[in-house]
């Protein structure tokens, strides 16, 4: 008997290890020491590199990537001012500067850190309801070239929707419904939810009042999955 309960509170301890997943028990300090050695005032946002089949979800990121930096307390150089000079410089293709010294950035624009975003995954399921979105981020210093920040982001937004009407009809029309739904799916709404997500990790920027009180809070996993409605 005695072993039965040993073995059923193993059971349960190992069910509740699986359920809560990984965490990350690492402070910002010690995830992302050099933002907080470099403390960048002012990034310059490079055009999302995009790896999927969606060729839009390039430009729904770039659109949807200053307001996130801005609330964290960055100062994000304008979009047209910073695409002038990728034109001018032949930048506009950001995977041929991700592995490449960006000190010209700085240089020319200002800036103390260049955001890289790299698009792996972009995918509409209609018959599961879901979009599918996997984001990489990279925060690259203009001064040393060393990573400031990185996060890789698994988003899974759910546009499925539930009546409530139960039975096979109403589970024919929630299916519907949720088919609709996910084809009328704003993907600027998408973009955002991937950017808030991931870039809420980021330490406080300058112009934020948190700035310099964040060190010891812990760091979120630097891969993740998330799934939001």
């Amino acid at each position: 008997m005695k072993m039965n309960k040993w073995i059923a509170l193993l059971s349960l301890a190992a069910l509740f290890l699986v359920s809560c997943g990984p965490v990350n028990t690492l402070t910002k300090q010690q995830t992302y020491p050099n933002i907080y050695s470099e403390r960048p005032l002012a990034i310059a946002v490079m055009p999302p590199i995009n790896n999927t089949n969606n060729v839009e979800a390039k430009e729904f990121l770039f659109l949807t990537l200053a307001q996130p930096l801005c609330e964290k307390g960055y100062y994000v150089l304008p979009s047209f001012l910073s695409m002038e000079m990728f034109k001018s410089e032949s930048a506009y293709d950001a995977d041929l500067f991700i592995n490449s010294s960006v000190n010209r950035f700085g240089e020319i624009l200002g800036a103390d850190a260049v955001l890289f975003t790299i698009v792996n995954k972009w995918e509409k399921m209609a018959l599961s309801s879901n979009i599918y979105v996997e984001i990489e981020y990279r925060l690259k210093s203009t001064h040393t070239n060393e990573i400031l920040f990185e996060r890789k982001g698994n988003i899974i937004y759910d546009a499925s929707i539930n009546s409530g009407s139960g039975g096979l009809f109403g589970a024919l029309i929630d299916m519907a419904a949720s088919a609709i739904n996910t084809a009328l799916t704003d993907h600027i709404k998408v973009a955002r939810i991937c950017n808030t997500y991931t870039l809420s990790d980021i330490p406080a920027g300058v112009y934020s009042p948190d700035y310099n009180t964040d060190q010891m809070l812990k760091a979120g996993l630097k891969e993740f999955r998330q799934t939001v409605k």
